[in-house]
């Protein structure tokens, strides 16, 4: 397990983050169970253990740490089995509607696994583990067990409750939610097999305590510790969205000879590797100095560790390619899409992946070289960016 193999340094940081969040859990709840926010859940494990935060992603696992990649839960310990939500479904709803308890439970586990895989092939893991922060009273317990693909080839059991379709595998119990999309699974929590407990003492009045022990002058939110803010979906000026899709098309979907599909297009004789990116005008209109100009190259660095060269070309600069330009390719064709040659990246295959969208950050090391970063990013989420910014001045 991930846990017991961290420095013992590292565990206690950990350790007393979360005794300081639970401690201020009388600030959103009036529990005797500490509370515990699942984002700063996230925040404090990333830190702690100095990973890196996936959450922004929509992927299988939440953090990475070398060659380990984490799903982290926290949830209400209760009798020690509860259902808890693993994968969203949302961009498949319409081809599932039709089909019977049984067809549905296996398209959605096949998905299931096809994005596990994916998750291993774009950050390279080797292991992949659940991370479990549950809550009692006075205390938080902490478990882990090993985040596997469904055995679709088992799959039986299948009862039909309401909306919900209960079912198992060989090793796990699981239930598919019709009207929200979402798959869940039974994690099984026994107390005398818990990692380790950790005692919360919870403030009576957090508030005052932090208002008192603060310096009155500056603004609360600025002096308490970034540990305990959890996640943000802010923009920033440091990071953009695009869209693995056409900009231009009502339906969300690739292009048939552009884009991923590139390699698709005539003309010329081109290599099955062949794509690029679109960078939609409206990122060139509201981020004008994001990228370098057009046709001049930067590292790119992908979510598995490993650099490509790209640039910005095409007319308008509407394409993000590598070089050589098969490269970018390679990597998402074939490595994370697992598309054999000759296959036509459509929607159905990145709903299927849960996956539309990525996200392009920008830095300056200490050097003063600016480097840029790739990963990917929830379904929709170039939609929900493009629609903010078109909101602010450029």
């Amino acid at each position: 397990m991930f846990y017991e193999n961290q420095k013992a340094e590292q565990k206690e940081l950990y350790k007393e983050a979360l005794q300081t969040v639970g401690s201020l859990s009388n600030l959103s709840s009036s529990n005797t169970v500490p509370f515990l926010n699942y984002r700063v859940a996230e925040n404090v494990f990333c830190k702690s253990f100095d990973a890196d935060d996936r959450t922004r992603a929509d992927v299988s696992v939440d953090a990475v740490k070398g060659s380990v990649g984490l799903g982290l839960k926290t949830f209400l310990h209760g009798n020690g089995k509860s259902f808890q939500k693993v994968a969203e479904f949302n961009s498949m709803s319409s081809s599932l509607k039709d089909l019977s308890a049984f067809a549905m439970v296996q398209k959605v586990c096949e998905a299931r696994n096809y994005r596990i895989k994916a998750t291993q092939d774009i950050y390279g893991l080797v292991d992949m583990h659940y991370h479990c922060v549950t809550r009692l009273e006075s205390k938080f317990l902490l478990f882990e067990e090993p985040l596997v693909m469904v055995d679709c080839d088992s799959i039986a059991n299948v009862v039909v409750k309401d909306t919900t379709i209960l079912f198992n595998d060989a090793h796990h119990e699981y239930s598919f939610s019709t009207s929200k999309s979402t798959l869940n699974k039974r994690f099984v929590c026994d107390e005398s097999m818990a990692l380790d407990e950790i005692p919360i003492d919870m403030l009576y009045d957090p508030l005052s305590f932090l208002m008192n022990t603060l310096p009155t002058k500056t603004k609360l939110s600025k002096l308490v510790p970034n540990i305990l803010k959890g996640s943000s979906d802010e923009i920033s000026a440091e990071h953009i969205y695009l869209p693995l899709y056409a900009p231009s098309s009502s339906t969300l979907s690739p292009a048939l000879s552009s884009g991923l599909n590139q390699w698709n297009a005539g003309g010329r004789e081109r290599d099955q590797d062949e794509i690029y990116i679109p960078i939609p005008s409206l990122i060139h209109q509201k981020c004008p100095t994001f990228f370098p100009q057009k046709d001049e190259h930067f590292d790119l660095e992908l979510p598995n560790g490993k650099t490509l060269s790209a640039k910005v070309c095409q007319s308008g600069g509407k394409a993000l390619m590598s070089n050589p330009n098969k490269a970018l390719g390679q990597w998402l064709l074939r490595d994370v899409l697992k598309a054999p040659y000759g296959t036509v990246i459509t929607r159905e295959l990145l709903d299927m992946l849960g996956i539309d969208s990525v996200v392009v950050s920008k830095s300056i090391r200490d050097d003063g070289k600016v480097s840029y970063k790739i990963d990917f990013a929830k379904v929709k989420k170039f939609e929900d960016f493009k629609n903010k910014i078109s909101q602010k001045n450029a």
